[in-house]
């Protein structure tokens, strides 16, 4: 039995423990029994004599039907897991309900023989034994059906409504997320300095006003164009990170450089949109930019890892950072892939490693287009 069976298994075992189970098959039990002995008291096959022998036939028949039905039960789930990942519902339909029953049926022909005998051994059945065992071995049969469609259905349900669950509990996240990254975009700090910076310019120079506002018209459009979207290109990110930086190269002049080294082969590769904005962001906020210490950001890349990295001069008066940036871009991948951002220092520099997602290639990425 390999890995994925195995946590399968464990999986489907946590769905039902064993009290929940207890019930499930006491009711069961009590159900079957009920059928079996009116049913054959009203066919003659076996008449109840009074009520205290019924209830005294009931309680036996109740005791070896839950016994019979634990023995089922377990084998059950552990076929039901060994078929979610061989045969699933949806991909391999008429191979799943063969197997499944075959194994119902066989399985209970073989049990009914065997708790059959046991009861037999125990206290002789009045009734011909050959018939007895034909008898149970259809019952259990039926039985053994009836408790794989059971578990089943109740298995199903119970993923959906986990499914549901998580999918709200999703939506709710993305929709913060969505918030915390679009009220990071309307910074009310960044728009004052940008709109200073653009008062400046005005009266200096025009054609860089202009450009200004070009470029600062650019960076809102690209928010409400992306802010619904799970994924961007990795080429349009970097087209946004030129008009930001370019914002606030204006501010910063030449303290302020950047380089990029990306070749033209990753730029449909896909990332969290604004992800560099975070990133870039998160360099300018905390680090001195001034002649003596000028912000040099590198951007290149590292197989199918985005780097951003930047040396580190911290402001001296700068607080605690409370991270919510980086952790929001680590949940909004955690929407899209498997993959992590990671964030580090070396060397006296800040790195931030983002991966750049194949959607046609990555199995483990949820998003596809």
């Amino acid at each position: 039995m390999n890995r994925q069976i195995k946590m399968s298994f464990k999986k489907i075992h946590r769905l039902f423990s064993f009290n929940r189970l207890l019930k499930m098959l006491v009711g069961l039990a009590v159900v079957i029994q009920l059928g079996i002995i009116l049913y054959n008291h009203y066919s003659g096959y076996h008449v109840l004599p009074d009520f205290e022998y019924f209830l005294g036939r009931l309680f036996r028949g109740i005791i070896i039907s839950l016994v019979a039905a634990f023995l089922i039960a377990y084998p059950d789930l552990f076929m039901i897991s060994y078929l979610n990942k061989t045969a699933p519902w949806g991909i391999k339909n008429f191979k799943r309900i063969v197997i499944q029953l075959l194994f119902a049926v066989s399985y209970a022909v073989v049990l009914s023989v065997v708790m059959t005998s046991i009861v037999h051994w125990l206290q002789p059945y009045q009734e011909e034994f050959t018939g007895v065992l034909v008898s149970n071995a259809l019952i259990y049969a039926v039985a053994n059906l009836f408790m794989m469609a059971i578990l089943e259905g109740w298995i199903f349900f119970a993923e959906s409504r986990k499914a549901e669950l998580r999918a709200k509990t999703l939506q709710e996240e993305l929709s913060q997320i969505k918030f915390e990254v679009l009220k990071s975009q309307i910074n009310p700090h960044f728009m004052f300095n940008s709109l200073n910076v653009l008062s400046g310019l005005i009266n200096k120079d025009v054609g860089k006003a202009q450009q200004f506002i070009d470029e600062f018209s650019h960076i809102y459009r690209y928010v409400l164009e992306t802010i619904e979207q799970p994924v961007a290109t990795l080429e349009k990110e970097l087209d946004f990170m030129r008009s930001y930086l370019f914002l606030q190269q204006i501010r910063y002049g030449d303290d302020l450089s950047y380089s990029v080294n990306i070749p033209a082969q990753l730029m449909k590769l896909v990332l969290p949109p604004l992800s560099l904005q975070v990133v870039l962001e998160n360099a300018i906020k905390h680090n001195i930019i001034n002649e003596s210490k000028p912000l040099k950001i590198e951007v290149f890349h590292d197989s199918h890892y985005l780097l951003v990295k930047n040396n580190i001069q911290p402001k001296i008066t700068m607080g605690t950072s409370t991270g919510l940036g980086l952790k929001n871009l680590s949940k909004r991948y955690a929407l899209i892939s498997a993959q992590k951002p990671v964030f580090l220092v070396e060397t006296n520099h800040y790195i931030a490693k983002l991966p750049l997602i194949d959607v046609e290639k990555d199995e483990r990425t949820n998003y596809r287009r």
